[in-house]
Parts: structure tokens; sequence; C-alpha cells
């Protein structure tokens, strides 16, 4: 066959073209939701935040889980929710904001390097009917999502940018139907930054055409 495995290709890369637009809007909807609801938003990341650290806490006093990797766990979202007190503005180069973009990778690594062990431990017993305590895939992945990743991706999609921090999303402030100044959001500020590039690029296109 030497057809059918380009067309193969071609919807692979359709669908993935689709599926990150479709990303793109939902984020794009989440941020302009938040650009809205300020104070409710806040509200929801803190109760997130502190749901999630009680989760981590019952996980090691019911489940064993191991007690430093929990305390890295609770200690990033303790400084996630240090990066609430300006809350939907962040500052770029502030140390707490920099520091909570390193422990999120550090606290991916760590459980990462967690499950992976519980997995070999798993493959290396003795007789096939050992009766082996071990996550499944679906137990380590919603894992991630709930305890790594849900709080920062939620803390990406809510925090704003001011001009100052991202001159080149936008030289002119974002202002409101009654003329006032309004926050945007991180990720609507790269979508549309995004937009205007593809724009500009596509209308320097038709100028260079005779």
């Amino acid at each position: 066959m030497w057809i059918l495995p380009l067309v193969g290709y071609a919807g692979a890369i359709v669908g993935f073209c689709f599926l990150t637009l479709a990303i793109a809007s939902g984020l794009y909807y989440l941020s302009e939701l938040v650009e809205e609801h300020t104070v409710i938003a806040k509200r929801l990341l803190r109760r997130l935040i502190y749901s999630v650290i009680g989760l981590q806490t019952a996980l090691w006093l019911v489940d064993g889980f191991p007690f430093w990797s929990t305390m890295l766990g609770i200690a990033s979202h303790v400084v996630y929710l240090g990066n609430l007190r300006r809350f939907p503005f962040v500052k770029l180069s502030d140390p707490l904001f920099l520091v909570a973009c390193v422990l999120v990778l550090l606290d991916h690594y760590v459980w990462f390097k967690h499950f992976s062990h519980s997995q070999t431990r798993a493959f290396q017993r003795s007789s096939y009917y050992d009766d082996v305590d071990v996550p499944s895939f679906t137990m380590i992945a919603s894992y991630f999502g709930l305890c790594v990743w849900l709080v920062p991706f939620a803390l990406f999609v809510s925090l704003s940018a001011s001009d100052n921090v991202l001159p080149t999303m936008g030289t002119e402030p974002v202002r409101g139907v009654d003329g006032k100044n309004r926050h945007q959001g991180m990720v609507k500020a790269i979508v549309d930054h995004i937009r205007n590039a593809i724009g500009d690029l596509a209308g320097a296109r038709n100028l260079d055409r005779p």
C-alpha cells in the first residue's frame, strides 16, 4: 500500500490541527469567563488548592503515599496559593511565580519517578500470582490530572499579565464597554498575539503578489 498510509498521515495532521484549535478556543473562552468573574474565580481557585492539599494528605495517611513526595506536593500548592495574593495579575519576574514554575516540573518529575518504580516492582515479582498492589494507568493519570496539573493549569488560564510584562502582546490597554481598563488573561493575550501574527503574515503575502 502506498496511498493509504499517506491518507493516514494527512488525516492525523488535520485531526491534530482541529484538536489544537479546539483546545485554544476552550482556553480562550475560559479566560473570558475569568475576566468577567474575577472574584468567583479567585474563590474557586483557593478552595481548589485547599481540596488538593486535603486529598494529598488523605492519600499519605490512608494509601501510604511517600511522605517527602507528599510534602513537596503540598508545598507546591502553598506556593500556588501565594500567587493569588494579587489575583488575577501576575508579574512574570516575580520570584514566587518563578518558584511555582519550577515546582510544577519538579513535582511532576518526583511523582513520575515514584509511579515508575511502582510499575517496575510489579514486573519484578517472583510469581505471576503474587498479589501486588500497583495503581493502574487510570489511577496514575487521574492523580497527575487532579493533584499535579489541575491547579497550575487553572492558574495559567486565570492569571493575567500587565502590558508592561508582555509588551509584544498589545501596546494598548484592554478596555471594557464602559471605557475602563480591563485585565487580559495570559491565554487570551497569547491567542490574540498568534492570531495577529498570522493575519500580518497573510497580509504581507497578499501585498507581495502582483
